[in-house]
């Protein structure tokens, strides 16, 4: 019986070693590649894709940050977007300005006017990501309007739920909201997130309490997409863990259709051939942090961060 057949993981048709975390995803791609099936998509670009895979699970254990090493990852973008969800923004010329320029094509007046949103400026997204977690069910209007106290924070109630009844079986961050789902200009793709607390055991109850977070994708571009999405919702469980007295411990992640662009295929054979490195460590710049919002840019600090070189690959709009 081969390698592949006995079920162990193969890159190149060679069985690989799974000690380290990237290997689930690089395995992944390998599957994909080799096994998927050629889809037609929204963007016209084309995929290979499969459904619903075994999941993917990253220790968060001792500060470390799941970013992936076979190429480089861009940080600061992971960084900026994440704060951008946090406090709730939908106005993607806030990132453009920072050179974080990831939703400039899905923010554009042209892909506005193709999803039927002509009466949208520039850049405003409409309800996406951070509305849904932070005014869940408010009225949208514009990315301008203050929607302070209007809506459920479902963020907050995360936190208070950490806090106050951690064995709560809702701790549950959703961004799909089907009545709002023709207001965005995309809809999320990265649409619920579960939060699960370890309590310490009866024999050390002086142990910190641990915190995992469970992720659903739906739609997963394994070439792009997904090394930024391992890295946000790690981030988010280490700042979550921060303000709630926890210590992180584990990112699960389940997605739907799991796919490769066609266009990505051959820079995805360069990274496949690169053997992982050790991920890094995620520092605090400061301490005593206990709001959520207060975190900014500069209050992460990533040490060992040691990737392989960046691999160009295009995003499909």
């Amino acid at each position: 019986m081969s390698a592949q057949q006995n079920g162990t993981p193969q890159v190149n048709g060679n069985a690989v070693e799974t000690s380290h975390d990237e290997h689930q995803y690089l395995n992944l791609i390998r599957r994909v590649m080799d096994t998927g099936e050629v889809r037609a998509d929204r963007t016209g670009t084309g995929t290979v894709s499969i459904f619903a895979p075994p999941n993917l699970r990253f220790s968060l254990a001792n500060s470390t940050l799941p970013l992936l090493t076979t190429k480089k990852t861009f940080m600061r973008g992971i960084v900026e977007e994440l704060l951008w969800f946090i406090h709730g923004s939908t106005d993607s010329t806030l990132l453009s300005k920072k050179g974080v320029k990831i939703w400039d094509g899905n923010g554009s007046k042209a892909f506005l006017e193709s999803r039927g949103l002509q009466d949208r400026r520039e850049g405003d997204l409409g309800p996406v990501y951070g509305f849904q977690w932070r005014h869940f069910g408010a009225e949208y209007v514009d990315c301008e309007k203050d929607y302070t106290g209007e809506g459920v924070d479902q963020l907050r109630e995360c936190i208070r739920k950490i806090k106050e009844n951690p064995t709560d079986r809702r701790i549950i961050l959703s961004a799909w909201n089907p009545k709002d789902i023709p207001l965005m200009a995309l809809p999320p793709c990265h649409l619920l997130c579960q939060f699960y607390v370890h309590l310490p055991p009866p024999d050390h109850p002086e142990q910190k309490p641990k915190l995992s977070c469970l992720m659903y994708q739906r739609s997963a571009d394994l070439g792009l997409g997904i090394p930024f999405n391992i890295a946000s919702y790690a981030l988010l469980t280490h700042m979550v863990a921060h303000v709630t007295n926890t210590d992180a411990h584990e990112l699960i992640i389940q997605l739907g259709d799991a796919h490769v662009y066609r266009d990505h295929l051959e820079a995805l054979e360069v990274q496949l051939k690169r053997e992982p490195k050790p991920f890094p460590k995620l520092r605090w710049a400061r301490e005593g942090i206990a709001d959520i919002e207060e975190f900014t840019y500069n209050d992460f600090v990533v040490e060992g961060y040691d990737p392989h070189p960046s691999i160009a690959m295009k995003m499909s709009v």
